[in-house]
């Protein structure tokens, strides 16, 4: 049989880019469930794989642990990228999705740390790079799979699903969590029924592959293929073709790194904030971020749509600059509107403690390092969700209002006693430990301040699957916009929670870590207000880049 020629094969049927929307969707809603399913369950996972009594360590390794898999995701994006450029967009992704529901079919098998001991988070840690593998080649195949079916007019409109489908994965992995606690009791759920949501994954996995298995090659691979356009090393040629260095730049701080920040900003650092210092109860949590996820994703589509109108630029500018200005005050007012009685204590009852070396090291116990006395308060504090200030002195104290607590003998040996007596002492000065669920208004108000940030994560976020995909040549397109988005996504995005827990755990203050954030946006905004173009979307060109 002749080999097709190009115009032959770029005319996909109505029928055929539907069922590309549909299969591309919910293959990306099902990977992105399996990556979230971690990050949801981290409050359980630090204590099954890691032995540390500790519980701020304890987070922080289970977040060190969810960063490793960002970490792989370069890597990813160079060999699948390489592999989509030159075997095929579709086949590429069927081995990606089927890494990852593997993986995280995985976790859920492994034996805890009080069964295999440190077994367990080395196992953990070879299953969550495998995933970061497997994600590193997943989004760019999907993104780039739709963009070539779709007609460039409905270009950012048709990808738009493969961004909501994230959103969709972070809401499904709440779903199933929520119906495992629904059905299992909660002494259960902790000891084994959090190994559920990773199983399912079996599941996911064969609809997935039975879904995308229908769908045909990409109409401009199978066109390039035809002409004999193909790249011949697709990773040399992503940093050697004319102006790509440039645009891989721009990709990686102008586009991915102001999009990865300000998403898991809004939806991971929320689920960390409501629940941990604001100490919601964490079934109210994830209602909450459930519904403030499902009802975002519409956002999404909208601005997909939007940008084929005015241009991808915009979008991402007006969304950047809204994060800046916002995303203090949002999580502020979350505050306010998840512990009011919280916040109004700090405020009538001041903490201060004095000592010396007063400072905290949140890694002093898994290096053996001895953490100061004044850090250890610090640290417990900091944990349990309260302000304080510091005064350097000789004698270690805590003072609440005009009040000194008297410091138990055992607080400074054990964790849980001076947990235990330090929240006593301040309970009795107005401060409240008890998971809370605020009045109904109050929580209409979180997920409207959480929609305020699903539609910023939406501004940035809609468009750029069309995006990059107008921004790299077509022979290497896989791996060009890879490289920087999974680079982006993975450091900038992925190390997020951690650098944000770190920067809370010395500083106290359970705000600053929105720093992190704020400062990668702003660089990313500059970058962006330089180097994406303006103006209608336009497929790629020499002539234009």
């Amino acid at each position: 049989m002749a080999e097709a020629t190009a115009e032959e094969v770029l005319e996909p049927s109505a029928k055929e880019i539907r069922l590309v929307i549909a299969a591309s969707s919910a293959g990306t809603v099902f990977e992105w469930y399996d990556f979230f399913i971690y990050g949801t369950l981290a409050y359980i996972l630090k204590d099954a794989f890691y032995d540390v009594d500790n519980d701020t360590l304890g987070l922080l390794l289970v977040w060190s642990t969810f960063a490793v898999g960002f970490a792989f995701r370069p890597i990813g994006a160079i060999l699948f990228g390489y592999l989509g450029d030159k075997l095929g967009r579709k086949y590429t992704f069927l081995v990606t999705v089927t890494l990852m529901g593997i993986a995280t079919a995985g976790v859920g098998l492994i034996p805890t740390v009080a069964t295999i001991g440190i077994a367990a988070p080395i196992i953990v840690i070879g299953l969550r790079i495998i995933q970061g593998l497997a994600l590193g080649g997943e989004y760019g195949g999907a993104a780039i799979y739709v963009a070539e079916h779709a007609p460039p007019e409905k270009r950012g409109f048709y990808t738009s699903f493969i961004q909501a489908s994230v959103v969709g994965g972070f809401a499904l992995s709440i779903i199933v969590v929520l119906a495992c606690r629904a059905l299992i009791p909660a002494d259960d759920f902790a000891a084994w029924g959090w190994r559920i949501p990773f199983l399912l994954s079996i599941i996911l996995l064969g609809i997935s592959l039975w879904m995308r298995l229908k769908l045909s090659e990409s109409p401009v691979f199978r066109a390039m293929k035809a002409e004999g356009k193909m790249a011949a090393n697709p990773f040399v040629e992503s940093f050697t073709y004319p102006g790509n260095k440039k645009r891989i730049f721009i990709a990686l701080f102008g586009v991915s790194g102001v999009l990865t920040t300000v998403w898991y900003t809004a939806f991971f650092s929320s689920l960390s904030f409501l629940r941990g210092p604001m100490r919601l109860e964490e079934g109210l949590v994830e209602m909450i971020l459930l519904t403030a996820g499902a009802l975002s994703m519409a956002f999404y589509i909208l601005v997909g749509k939007w940008s084929d109108r005015i241009g991808r630029r915009r979008p991402i500018i007006i969304g950047a600059l809204g994060a800046l200005a916002l995303l203090f005050p949002i999580f502020w007012s979350m505050g306010s509107l998840a512990n009011p009685e919280l916040a109004q204590a700090a405020q009538d009852n001041p903490v201060v403690v004095s000592g010396q070396q007063c400072s905290t090291d949140p890694f002093a116990d898994l290096f053996d390092r001895e953490q100061s006395d004044c850090g250890k308060i610090l640290e417990t504090l900091t944990a349990s969700g309260v302000a304080y200030a510091v005064n350097e002195n000789e004698t270690l104290g805590v003072a609440v209002g005009e009040q000194d607590i008297a410091l138990g003998s055992d607080w400074l040996d054990s964790g849980d006693a001076r947990r235990d007596g330090l929240q006593a002492a301040l309970s009795e000065n107005g401060f409240d430990f008890e998971r809370r669920t605020p009045p109904f208004a109050n929580i209409l108000g979180i997920i409207g301040l959480l929609l305020v940030l699903g539609m910023l994560s939406a501004l940035t976020y809609g468009s750029v699957a069309a995006l990059l995909t107008e921004m790299f040549p077509p022979q290497i397109r896989y791996s060009s916009m890879s490289i920087p988005y999974h680079i982006g996504a993975g450091y900038l995005g992925g190390f997020l929670p951690l650098i944000s827990s770190i920067i809370v755990a010395r500083s106290g203050d359970v705000y600053a870590g929105l720093w992190y954030t704020w400062v990668v946006v702003a660089f990313g905004v500059i970058i962006a207000w330089w180097g994406l173009k303006g103006g209608p979307p336009e497929d790629f060109s020499d002539d234009h880049s």
